[in-house]
């Protein structure tokens, strides 16, 4: 029995005939199943999930990329002494090369006036412009260490995932024997790469390559002739040292020439030194314009992100491009499709 809409009287019985008013009524449909529960509304997550807003890594500003421009402004400046400490360090040399040209010609029979205060003065002058340019040589490290980690991280950043090793080698392949002739040079091709605001196949890599070439070529020079005069030294300073004077002549031919082997491995770090403030000051505008770019607009395709399927999107409920493909699901009521054992058919 439920109540009559006519008279309002609690008459309707099961075939919808009110026993009051006579008349006839519509039942009410009820719902079937059990009352489902109340979902209360969900606010929005907030960016960092767990209800906290995303924080920026410790020392990095918001986006992960560090544009401070201390260490880069230090580094030039740094280079900028390192210049004319090298070319105090070439005319040291130059001195104790024209010294040594002096001695060989008197030993010919030549008339020149040289006396031991001239190799003395000679020799002072060249150790004064060794200890300037070593101590600008360590500050230059430290701080290159420490700046090019730096740009290892941001470039994390611009292609996450895209590097042969970690930020830790960008600082300690440096100082490691052996690895730092060829680890320093494939850490800074995926940074260089990666901070490239054409994209990564579009950047020119000349002026990294040009200073690399040099830099090696410089070592290379300068380990050579650190050997050569190492071993003369050794050789002058030996107890038993008594030569002939063909012998003397010789041992002062060969100090003139590893002389003239150390001037040229001097240019060469010069050319270093001027390639590498302009590697510095190149590779800091690269990354300040790759931060400025949205994703979508870093060269041909976003770093760090997949590249298109060239097989087109998948249709919806289809398996993944390479996955095996499973039997239809058949609707309800009708039978599923038969197929052949394995092997079979």
């Amino acid at each position: 029995m439920y109540p009559c809409g006519n008279c309002r009287a609690v008459a309707v019985g099961p075939d919808g005939r009110c026993a009051a008013c006579g008349t006839y009524q519509q039942q009410l449909q009820q719902p079937t199943g059990p009352p489902q529960p109340s979902v209360p509304p969900q606010s929005p997550p907030m960016p960092g999930g767990y209800g906290y807003p995303a924080a920026p890594p410790m020392g990095m500003p918001t986006g992960g990329v560090d544009l401070r421009r201390g260490l880069s402004t230090t580094l030039v400046a740094l280079f900028g002494l390192a210049l004319p400490a090298l070319i105090f360090l070439l005319v040291a040399r130059s001195g104790q090369f024209s010294v040594i040209g002096d001695m060989l010609d008197a030993v010919e029979g030549k008339s020149v006036s040289i006396t031991e205060d001239d190799l003395n003065d000679a020799d002072d002058m060249f150790t004064a412009a060794q200890v300037i340019y070593s101590l600008l040589t360590v500050a230059i490290a430290v701080v290159w260490a420490i700046w090019f980690r730096r740009l290892r991280l941001n470039a994390e950043v611009f292609a996450p995932g895209q590097h042969r090793f970690s930020s830790g080698w960008a600082a300690g392949s440096w100082f490691t024997p052996v690895v730092n002739l060829w680890f320093p040079k494939q850490i800074a091709n995926d940074i260089w790469r990666a901070s490239s605001p054409q994209g990564p196949h579009a950047v020119s890599r000349g002026l990294l390559g040009g200073w690399w070439v040099t830099w090696i070529v410089a070592l290379v020079t300068n380990a050579v002739g650190g050997i050569r005069y190492n071993l003369l030294r050794g050789k002058v300073e030996g107890d038993d040292y008594s030569p002939s004077p063909s012998e003397a002549k010789s041992d002062i031919e060969s100090l003139h020439s590893i002389l003239a082997f150390d001037m040229f491995a001097i240019v060469i770090f010069i050319a270093a030194a001027v390639l590498a403030l302009l590697l510095v000051r190149q590779i800091t505008a690269m990354q300040e314009q790759r931060a400025s770019l949205p994703p979508q607009m870093a060269g041909p395709a976003p770093y760090g992100m997949p590249s298109p399927n060239p097989y087109g999107s998948p249709a919806p409920g289809s398996a993944p491009y390479g996955a095996p493909q499973m039997p239809p699901t058949p609707p309800p009521g009708q039978p599923g499709q038969q197929y052949p054992p394995f092997g079979q058919g």
